[in-house]
């Protein structure tokens, strides 16, 4: 029996520790905070991703499509809210329709149940919704993510799982008789194998381990708001825009939550430290580190324009209802109310590429999931199948 150790105790952790505890491994979890789900996993849509968006043939492709059913499968047996519910994805103007087209040819290519529908149809779905033409995409959904990891701590206890909250990782190294170790400032652990589930701190855990991974993580804070309760009849289900294909992120949409409030948005703004919720979450060293990765001032040349108008976007209520309001034009900003905001993990290429697919390297006795954004917590049961096959 190999003992192995995952930092992290998000979804994909917890995921792959209970992947491993089934295949015989006695497994070690250490996560920094004082409770499970912390960062990413306990800030996030909540949405179950169908696998619409990503390359045929790419890691999100093909985990998207099994994650989806495997994840809300997981949820029914567990007792996890989760509701299969469909979206829309919309275009509003002209010259969307092609990017709009596009997503379905890619749809038909992943395997992900969809179809084009006229505006007569998406407006019986969504009676308040603007479109020039729709894409209905079946096998979207609504969970609560949190309520999974709890599901995946009960089941790593029952099979015996070392559970260690309020516990980082401080220090990694070679053991002198193979193997790694890692220090946790009240102790030395022993592992055969280390997996590397640390999410917003993925590539300075990496470095800790000895490895000099070519990516950086750097965070984006996206924002929301959540719909009035007299306003959030205005939408039934998930409405989403059509996405801008050379950036990771899906642009502001609405999605009415299991609960059946309506929450609006995220936007995508550079966070001023690794956990930066809001502006004046500030980190100087966070932000002296990325200000030394050659990535990021070559990422803003790129885009220039589209980093002016989602900070206008943060700071501006009227500009982000206009956003929502191309979806559903009843929607203004008096009915909005500021709710919680999540930190995207993003990887990022030193030419300034935002790397687009999972990451997962490995090195002797070690795993580092290194890139695992949305969709990552659809996929967990299948990144953590893959880890777990590369930790053996």
């Amino acid at each position: 029996m190999r003992n192995v150790v995952v930092v992290g105790g998000g979804i994909l952790g917890l995921a792959t520790a209970r992947e491993l505890t089934s295949r015989g491994d006695r497994v070690t979890v250490l996560e920094k905070e004082d409770h499970w789900a912390g960062h990413q996993t306990g800030h996030n849509s909540n949405v179950v991703h169908a696998g619409l968006y990503y390359a045929p043939g790419s890691f999100k492709a093909r985990m998207s499509v099994a994650g989806n059913r495997s994840i809300v499968e997981f949820a029914r047996e567990h007792g996890v809210p989760v509701e299969v519910c469909g979206k829309l994805v919309v275009a509003t103007r002209e010259e969307e329709l092609p990017g709009l087209h596009a997503l379905a040819a890619r749809a038909e290519a992943n395997n992900v149940p969809a179809k084009l529908i006229e505006p007569a149809e998406a407006h019986e779905r969504e009676p308040e919704v603007a479109c020039l033409s729709a894409l209905r995409v079946e096998s979207t959904g609504i969970i609560d993510f949190p309520a999974v990891c709890a599901a995946l701590v009960r089941l790593l206890a029952e099979a015996g799982a070392d559970l260690r909250l309020s516990t980082p990782a401080l220090g990694i190294r070679a053991g002198r008789s193979g193997g790694v170790e890692i220090a946790t400032g009240s102790e030395v652990l022993r592992a055969d194998v280390l997996v590397n589930c640390a999410g917003l701190h993925a590539d300075r855990v990496a470095r800790l381990a000895g490895l000099n991974p070519k990516v950086r993580i750097v965070p984006f804070r996206g924002e929301y708001f959540t719909l009035r309760p007299e306003s959030a009849h205005l939408v039934r289900g998930l409405i989403y825009p059509v996405p801008d294909p050379t950036l990771p992120f899906l642009g502001v949409h609405l999605t009415r939550m299991l609960d059946g409030s309506v929450h609006a948005g995220p936007n995508a703004v550079l966070a001023l430290r690794r956990e930066g919720y809001r502006w004046r979450d500030v980190s100087a060293a966070d932000l002296a580190e990325v200000a030394r990765f050659p990535g990021i001032w070559r990422l803003a040349r790129k885009y220039p324009r589209t980093a002016v108008d989602e900070v206008v976007r943060s700071l501006s209520r009227r500009r982000f209802a206009n956003s929502l309001a191309r979806l559903v034009p009843a929607v203004g900003r008096e009915d909005l109310v500021r709710a919680g905001s999540g930190v995207r993990a993003q990887a990022l290429l030193p030419d300034g590429t935002l790397v687009q697919d999972f990451i997962i390297e490995s090195a002797p006795h070690q795993v580092h999931v290194l890139n695992a954004p949305s969709p990552g917590a659809t996929c967990a049961l299948e990144i953590a199948k893959h880890v777990a096959d590369q930790a053996s």
